[in-house]
């Protein structure tokens, strides 16, 4: 797929489907602007593509954090003339009963998860508008989609990511602007591998194909939505989990 001449910013870059996905559109062609809040993995994501002959630069960004937000969005709208493809990638949580959930804990796993999503969107969505379309790829969980013990305040949040893509994705078809949604299942990504040993064998036993996602494999479904071969499709949900939850 090519993406020559498209500029992309993707969030959550610096690390696992994120830098997947960085990767993927800049390898397409596509100017890429990897988002962290980790500017040391970005400058090596930046670095990593442009020894592969990549267009990636780097912006820092806190998405549990409003301001930090809206600095990002003017850093980046006065580099570039406009974004044709905005990925909200980033995520965060643990796993832990609810009721052991913090109040603080609740409010990050809400604010990275949901809120970083709808301030960014917000802040570029007005440059998609006028320059007459774009490409908004949410990545969400099947944690939102059907639930997930352990996760309930992060499954809440992406549930409010596939609900905000849908009705986001009404508002703006008018303006040639499509709006979809990636969920992932158990992807073979850093914040996995932190988990115990026991979780991790037990969502092996349960993934039909009896293996995690790689992270490129995230990547393929965000090329999918982000180029020219999606043009008549938007507001829809993709589960890329291996056959983990066929239903829901």
């Amino acid at each position: 797929m090519k993406l020559g001449g498209r500029i992309a910013l993707v969030t959550g870059g610096a690390s696992g489907i994120g830098k997947a996905t960085v990767l993927e559109l800049a390898r397409c062609g596509a100017a890429v602007i990897c988002a962290d809040v980790d500017s040391e993995k970005s400058a090596e994501v930046m670095r990593e593509a442009r020894d592969a002959g990549f267009s990636v630069t780097v912006a820092q960004v806190d998405l549990a954090d409003p301001t930090s937000i809206r600095r990002c969005a003017d850093q980046v709208t006065r580099a570039h003339p406009r974004i044709d493809i905005l990925v909200n990638a980033a995520g965060w949580n643990d796993i832990q009963p609810f009721v052991e959930n913090t109040p603080a804990y609740m409010d990050r796993v809400m604010a990275v998860n949901l809120g970083g999503t709808l301030h960014l969107t917000r802040a570029l969505l007005p440059g998609m508008i006028a320059a007459g379309g774009g490409r908004i790829v949410n990545i969400s969980s099947d944690a939102g989609r059907v639930g997930s013990s352990g996760e309930t305040t992060y499954a809440a949040a992406k549930g409010g990511v596939i609900a905000f893509t849908k009705s986001l994705a009404r508002e703006v078809a008018r303006h040639s602007i499509n709006v979809n949604c990636v969920c992932p299942g158990p992807t073979d990504t850093p914040m996995l591998q932190s988990r115990p040993d026991k979780l991790k064998e037990a969502f092996i036993r349960a993934i039909p194909f009896r293996r995690f996602a790689k992270p490129q494999e995230i990547a393929d479904a965000v090329l999918f939505f982000a180029s020219p071969r999606s043009d008549y499709i938007t507001g829809q949900v993709l589960s890329v989990s291996g056959g983990l939850t066929f239903a829901g």
